[in-house]
């Protein structure tokens, strides 16, 4: 009964558009106000406290700082033009060039929102003054956003690792073929609809031919330290000089370093604006993050994971339905509720359950991911939506209609990777 109430009481919070954190924070408190439980108000806090406890939840903060650093240097433009010399005068070369930027630049921030941001704000103008529609601009980049959360390093993974005792590092590597499979989709959708509509070939030599008078070696060493950032982040993880927690300080530090002495695009005086900044980016996921670790407490002492585990097994003996109907789950969370307590709920109750049907837990945490992403490009949530909307003055709901193919096709890389576990596993 005490079960039942407090998932009636979450899911009514939720409808009545209450903070996650605030939800999750008095969902958790109820069993200790009606009685009949042994939780007390006191366990209720050293549980939120002791689940911020964690070194590997340091990288969290170090990640988002060094994305802010990354995106007010203005990286993200010098990404961008090495990537548009190259295949700028393709089909479809402008938008196959914000897509991989996306990619490299969410091998960044770890974050898809700070993608959309960082990567938009200079690209959505650029494509606009090339000719292309509007809508379209602005629904790529919300849509390849969603690479920033997939393609390493990822926040959501490290909160997946927190919740599920994976590797972190793993989850990394599994990432990536996943990240750029989505990204190859997205470029393949970009092609067909360039043909399509055509493009204006003048405006788009406008951009690129001042890129080719350059030459390939000023483009280059203009964006080699761009390049490298994710070398550098990835390449000391996997390397074993550096877990992930000390690799996000590293690139803190180097963001800084491009930036201040190399790039000069950033002040001392900025750095006090940019922690502010992080530190109100963080502050909420922070609060969330130690809800979360109690709501899901919570459940566990309540037995809810077994509870849903027996159900589900009870009634589906299918490994291919089971993930079907895991994945719809995940879709429908993914639209009404944030990544982070989204991860931090589910993943204690699903993960024994797949376990059950002999799934590998780094493969579902890629598959929990990649569905999670595809929430940040659906209403009502739909963080990217709100962010490239904000930047572009477009309509939520006509972004969304815009990237509907897109996210078609997001879908069916979903259905390839949970039901071919080697592109998740083959790196691992």
């Amino acid at each position: 009964m005490t079960t039942l109430i407090i998932m009636l009481l979450f899911v009514v919070l939720l409808i009545c558009a209450f903070p996650i954190g605030m939800t999750l924070g008095i969902a958790s408190m109820l069993p200790s106000m009606i009685g009949g439980s042994t939780v007390s108000g006191v366990y209720i806090i050293r549980s939120m406290l002791g689940g911020l406890n964690s070194f590997t939840l340091l990288a969290i903060p170090m990640f988002v700082l060094s994305g802010i650093i990354m995106a007010k240097g203005g990286v993200s433009r010098k990404l961008f033009e090495v990537f548009a010399y190259f295949i700028g005068n393709l089909t479809a070369g402008i938008p196959c060039a914000v897509i991989i930027t996306c990619l490299f630049y969410g091998a960044i921030s770890g974050s898809a929102p700070a993608t959309v941001a960082a990567v938009g704000s200079m690209t959505i103008p650029l494509m606009l003054e090339m000719g292309y529609d509007k809508k379209f601009c602005v629904a790529i980049v919300a849509v390849a956003g969603g690479l920033g959360v997939i393609i390493p390093p990822s926040i959501p993974f490290i909160l997946y690792a927190q919740s599920s005792g994976a590797s972190v590092s793993s989850l990394f590597k599994a990432g990536i073929i996943p990240g750029i499979l989505i990204a190859v989709i997205l470029m393949g959708y970009s092609v067909y609809y360039c043909k399509r509509h055509g493009e204006d070939k003048a405006a788009i030599a406008g951009v690129v031919k001042p890129l080719h008078e350059k030459g390939f070696a000023k483009v280059f060493f203009s964006s080699f330290w761009a390049l490298l950032t994710p070398v550098i982040i990835l390449g000391s993880i996997y390397s074993g000089v550096a877990s992930p927690t000390e690799a996000a300080v590293i690139s803190v530090f180097y963001a800084l370093i491009i930036s201040l002495f190399i790039y000069r695009s950033l002040k001392l005086s900025d750095i006090w604006s940019i922690c502010v900044e992080a530190i109100r980016t963080f502050g909420p996921i922070l609060f969330i993050l130690a809800a979360s670790v109690a709501f899901s407490r919570i459940l566990t002492l309540l037995q809810v994971p077994q509870m849903v585990s027996t159900w589900i097994t009870a009634n589906f003996t299918n490994k291919i339905v089971l993930l079907l109907v895991i994945n719809v789950l995940l879709l429908v969370v993914g639209m009404v509720m944030d990544t982070t307590p989204a991860i931090l709920i589910l993943t204690p109750i699903l993960l024994p359950v797949v376990k059950t049907f002999g799934m590998d837990p780094i493969h579902f945490g890629i598959m929990m991911v990649c569905n999670l992403a595809i929430g940040f490009v659906t209403p009502p949530i739909g963080v990217n939506l709100f962010v490239a909307s904000s930047l572009s003055d477009v309509p939520v709901t006509e972004i969304a209609k815009k990237a509907l193919p897109m996210i078609g096709l997001f879908f069916v890389a979903l259905l390839l990777i949970t039901y071919i576990p080697g592109i998740s596993l083959l790196l691992v």
